[in-house]
């Protein structure tokens, strides 16, 4: 994850060389405000899934494909293009690909604002795209082997506290979801982050495993990355993030009510294009998505994966992004993550 290609950037430079236009005058690429818009799609339209098949993200955007293809009777073709921790994908949709709305981009908090904060110089920034829609979250769990000894959540943060030389726990690596979710933790209990040891791994898929294993004591994971060893009664999950428990588990505790308060860190998945795409086409995506986070059978293949429907339009989502991105970045200072 740490070593990226820079890719060279053909839409952001050329929106950087275009000279300023009359107020009001129209572009090439965004019509005048009294002219219809082009009718969109026309054609089949790639939608670029940085990570391998059958995560969240990629089953989220599988979902959302199969609804859009049909709402707009044009093929939306997912592609998956993993690597780099999800930053070969995003360069190909967002330096790469023609910014006219025919390749759309499958973003999630790792390749974002996580990749950002915890980048001194990220291959992708938020100022590359424009984030379209957020279509769903996930509910960050804390999970350590079956039968480990401590009874809650509370106990192992105690444990913890005291021997933070003998934790170890899991993640793609040290800019990932799981490190800023175990960072953001330790840090709340007061336990010293830099004498734990990070476990590098594939993803969760790689991940739990191994703490079903013994090979590692803690895996950070969204619910539904956890579920199906949950389910097979290798791990334990010891409490779940944020303010209220998960509609997935509702008879874990948040960390919350076991005293530990602060956890914000949660999973989100949306879409995004490159910078010069058409307003038009935002526009488009965006109604749509919104009009499909209502639709029952779509819902029922979010709950199916433990991910829960949360829309938020292009201005709601860029506002969240920012704050998040400053937030994690603020935690990556103080935790010495950047790199």
């Amino acid at each position: 994850m740490m070593s990226f290609l820079m890719a060279v950037s053909v839409s952001a430079c050329g929106a950087k060389d275009t000279p300023a236009t009359t107020q009001g005058a129209p572009t090439s690429a965004q019509p005048a405000p009294s002219e219809p818009a082009p009718e969109y799609p026309t054609k089949q339209i790639e939608y670029i899934v940085p990570y391998s098949a059958g995560g969240g993200v990629d089953l989220v955007a599988r979902a959302t494909a199969d609804y859009l293809s049909k709402e707009w009777g044009q093929p939306i073709v997912v592609v998956n293009k993993a690597g780099g921790g999800g930053a070969v994908g995003a360069e190909y949709a967002l330096k790469q690909a023609k910014p006219d709305g025919y390749t759309a981009l499958a973003v999630n908090v790792s390749n974002t604002t996580m990749l950002t904060a915890g980048m001194l110089n990220s291959p992708v920034k938020n100022e590359d795209q424009i984030y379209t829609s957020r279509i769903g979250k996930g509910t960050l769990a804390f999970a350590v082997k079956a039968d480990a000894p401590w009874k809650d959540f509370a106990e192992f943060s105690q444990w913890v506290k005291a021997h933070p030389e003998q934790l170890t726990w899991t993640s793609v690596g040290p800019a990932g979801f799981s490190a800023f979710g175990v960072a953001e933790w330790l840090d709340a209990i007061g336990a010293d982050f830099s004498k734990t040891r990070m476990i590098v791994t594939k993803g969760a898929s790689d991940s739990v495993p191994k703490v079903a294993g013994g090979h590692a004591v803690l895996a950070v994971h969204t619910i539904g990355e956890i579920m199906p060893m949950l389910q097979a009664g290798k791990v334990k999950i010891l409490a779940v993030s944020g303010q209220e428990r998960s509609p997935f588990l509702p008879d874990v505790p948040t960390a919350e009510e076991l005293g530990i308060k602060g956890l914000t860190v949660f999973w989100w998945t949306g879409v995004s294009f490159a910078k010069g795409t058409p307003d038009y086409v935002i526009a488009k995506w965006q109604e749509s998505i919104a009009k499909m986070e209502q639709d029952p059978a779509f819902v029922k293949k979010l709950t199916d994966i433990q991910v829960e429907n949360d829309y938020a339009n292009s201005t709601e989502f860029n506002q969240d992004v920012n704050r998040e991105t400053a937030y994690y970045t603020e935690l990556a200072t103080k935790k010495n993550m950047r790199k």
